[in-house]
């Protein structure tokens, strides 16, 4: 299990540097590891919840955040992660469910990369009924599967051009901690799932190192930009990784 810490470890580091917890990721590696299958989506939303607490305080910290821009989506989504982490689905359908998550998470990073560090100052307002109506998509989703949902909300975002990079990436980073909150609520009414939680403690404190040295890495050393692409490749990766155990049947 070292090399699975090393690797949860990493992936803290390389999401948190651009505002995300890491959740479908981790999903994805502790699919390839053979955890059993009832325990991934309650590992994956903790670790996201771990890592976007130290982003989500140093964006606010930082004054970036925006309240009207991510109030809608909460609204939208807080009651369908939670109705979405309480469904139960069989193993094969959260197998393909991930792999097009974290395929579709990696295409949009990697467009959007460039957006991190984009300094024009023309935004729009989206109505609220459809910043609610992407929020309840997103968050249903993010329940089921048990990931946050800001690796696609944050690309939505910058597409839609509504805010400045700080501010989508706070909203991106805030989405994720309340979500995961509520998708955990969710997960923890199918089973009881937290005696067992206590074997893998060695993945939660991997997490927590890893969002603090990505969280550096963010304000002090690389760019955005560049922890972005980075980090859509790793998605990538994990995306075709897990597309070789499935077409190898």
């Amino acid at each position: 299990m070292i090399l699975l810490s090393i690797l949860f470890l990493v992936t803290a580091i390389l999401y948190s540097s651009v505002g995300f917890g890491g959740g479908s990721t981790y999903l994805a590696l502790l699919l390839i590891w053979e955890i059993p299958y009832y325990i991934f989506p309650v590992i994956a939303l903790i670790c996201n919840i771990i890592v976007v607490s130290g982003n989500s305080i140093n964006y606010i910290r930082a004054g970036n955040l925006n309240i009207k821009l991510l109030i809608p989506y909460l609204v939208g989504s807080i009651p369908l992660s939670y109705l979405g982490g309480s469904l139960s689905i069989e193993k094969e359908l959260f197998e393909i469910l991930l792999f097009v998550v974290l395929s579709t998470a990696g295409i949009l990073l990697l467009i959007n990369y460039k957006s991190y560090d984009n300094k024009k100052e023309i935004y729009k307002t989206l109505p609220v009924s459809l910043s609610i109506l992407i929020g309840a998509l997103l968050g249903l989703v993010s329940g089921i599967v048990g990931i946050g949902g800001g690796v696609f909300l944050s690309p939505i975002l910058f597409v839609l051009r509504t805010a400045r990079p700080q501010q989508i990436v706070t909203t991106s980073s805030l989405f994720i901690l309340i979500n995961s909150i509520s998708g955990v609520l969710g997960q923890l009414t199918k089973n009881s799932v937290l005696i067992e939680l206590q074997n893998y403690w060695y993945l939660l404190g991997a997490v927590l190192i890893g969002g603090q040295i990505g969280n550096f890495l963010n304000l002090k050393i690389f760019s955005t930009r560049v922890l972005a692409l980075i980090t859509s490749l790793l998605v990538l990766f994990v995306a075709g990784r897990m597309g070789l155990i499935f077409f190898s049947f």
